[in-house]
């Protein structure tokens, strides 16, 4: 039996069927259930898995400016990315409910309130009763991700307690970024998942950097991609592999879990589809607190202060002088 200071987590380190939402978050749905069986409290899923990493942009010239080729798989990577307002997410949100999981989940978001047409690196947190509690999209997209990711806001830089614990995250090379860490130390983070596309020099040195300085869990959760992962219908699929080399890995994995001290309790996990699972205790948060705590005792906010903007960032802010009424409520003159 658990304690009141444990959790159970779970890093679902899964590749994509790629450009396919509706086949991936099927996968997805899956390893929730499994989470379940495992008696997980929490499930985090890799970067951008819904629908998939833009792995193509690399091997296949991407920033070629007007290629056809780059506008017809953006337009298929468009067609299947996530509409949150579009019910997407409903299926996962009701298996998060019945398996009494929370999780964090990586898709790329088509956000309707940027007008619908541009794509966003979004982590999303869904807690045990199947809600959508945040949707964190990616400050700064990296290298030539920003050939088709839009930069984020810091609308979901936010913390939710699950059990005894208090969870935030991040998106990739966000997780360099001392000011968004900051924040969610701020916030009062003790357990921190960062999520990836995959990828074990990625996760090996920044996981245990970030579980020292934070002395809170981290999780590294990865994605995995294998040249034969790829669906046999991929559009431009010949150009994407020979462009890289036909090399053995997109994305290689590197799954892993550090404790408050920098140990491993999971070491990076490559090569290999999973759930791996562990229980984590907050006792050993508060022990590594007694010597330091960046947002607490080992703090001059006299000195420095960081401010956080989570406006949600708009082009239009629409006022109207009188807001329109149903049938059945009219204004009466």
């Amino acid at each position: 039996m658990k304690s009141d200071d444990q959790l159970k987590v779970g890093l679902a380190q899964i590749a994509p069927v790629w450009l396919n939402r509706d086949a991936t978050l099927a996968k997805v749905i899956d390893y929730i259930h499994k989470a379940k069986k495992e008696e997980a409290d929490l499930i985090a899923f890799g970067e951008a898995l819904v629908p998939g990493y833009p792995f193509w942009i690399e091997p296949t010239g991407g920033a070629r400016f007007n290629a056809k080729d780059q506008k017809e798989i953006h337009a298929l990577y468009m067609d299947q990315a996530v509409q949150i307002e579009a019910g997407h997410l409903n299926g996962v949100c009701e298996a998060a409910k019945e398996c009494g999981v929370a999780l964090y989940l990586g898709i790329i978001e088509r956000a309707r309130d940027r007008g619908g047409h541009s794509l966003y690196c979004t982590m999303a947190y869904i807690n045990k009763s199947g809600e959508i509690c945040s949707t964190h999209r990616k400050l700064m997209p990296t290298f030539e991700e920003r050939l088709t990711w839009s930069p984020g806001d810091g609308h979901g830089l936010r913390v939710h307690e699950v059990g005894a614990f208090t969870i935030g995250g991040l998106n990739c090379w966000e997780n360099w970024m001392p000011l968004p860490r900051a924040a969610l130390y701020g916030m009062g983070e003790d357990l921190h998942v960062a999520i990836w596309p995959g990828s074990e020099h990625n996760t090996f040195d920044l996981t245990k950097h970030m579980a020292k300085e934070g002395r809170s869990y981290v999780i590294s959760v990865s994605g995995l991609m294998r040249p034969t992962d790829f669906p046999k219908l991929t559009p431009y699929l010949k150009e994407i592999i020979e462009g890289s080399g036909k090399k053995e890995y997109f994305a290689n994995g590197g799954s892993c879990l550090s404790a408050p001290n920098g140990e491993w309790i999971i070491e990076p996990q490559v090569g290999e589809e999973g759930l791996y699972t562990a229980v984590i205790d907050h006792a050993r948060v508060r022990e590594e607190r007694q010597n330091f705590d960046p947002a607490g005792h080992y703090s001059r906010p006299d000195v420095t202060k960081l401010i956080v903007d989570r406006r949600r960032q708009s082009t239009v802010d629409i006022i109207d002088e009188q807001p329109c009424q149903s049938a059945g409520n009219q204004i009466q003159n």
